[in-house]
């Protein structure tokens, strides 16, 4: 098995990169964007199929562990998990498992409502395990209604998520009365 590979980006696909390695060109699936001629480092999860044998390559051990629990939950196969970790940053979708917000993950292409809740329900009570701070009660309870409040304003969720996030991490106690503003003062200042 191949568990690490570092070399030059040779040429990027739709999804894939040819990374070479030692005069060897390595067909690595990758849910990041990619550099064509940069030096990468990425963590190797080889798939082994009845029909093909694949390369998924993550820039950190805790993407390669997320991509590997969403590969374990049933219905969710490698191309499912990849699309998700294209779509949606690992903190997103980890704080989205952790608060079921099934919406956020079914932003992705190729995940509706029940796959998104599926996830939700066989991942909530291991999510924490990857190594990722939550921000307790209050980012589970202040984070879903601020993302509602700002979809009911027109904000697509994709757009916002991320941004949400931090203010209710950086804003511990902060109900929504109070995130709203801050959050409405955010998005106008990144459109100017």
């Amino acid at each position: 098995m191949i568990g690490k590979l570092q070399g030059i980006v040779d040429y990027i696909g739709d999804g894939f990169i040819i990374l070479m390695v030692g005069g060897t060109g390595y067909k690595v699936f990758c849910p990041e964007m990619m550099t064509m001629g940069a030096a990468v480092t990425l963590w190797i999860e080889t798939v082994v199929r009845e029909d093909s044998i694949r390369l998924f390559g993550f820039s950190t051990h805790a993407a390669q562990n997320l991509f590997n629990q969403l590969t374990g939950v049933s219905g969710v196969g490698p191309k499912v998990a990849l699309a998700i970790l294209s779509t949606i940053k690992a903190d997103t979708l980890m704080t989205a498992i952790a608060t079921g917000d099934a919406k956020t993950i079914a932003t992705a292409p190729g995940v509706g409502k029940k796959v998104a809740e599926k996830i939700i329900v066989e991942l909530k009570s291991r999510v924490g395990g990857v190594g990722f701070d939550f921000g307790g009660d209050a980012a589970s309870g202040a984070l879903p209604d601020l993302l509602a409040a700002l979809e009911s304003l027109g904000y697509r969720r994709m757009d916002i998520v991320d941004m949400a996030q931090h203010l209710v991490s950086d804003n511990p106690g902060a109900d929504v009365a109070r995130l709203v503003p801050m959050a409405l003062k955010n998005l106008s200042g990144a459109k100017s």
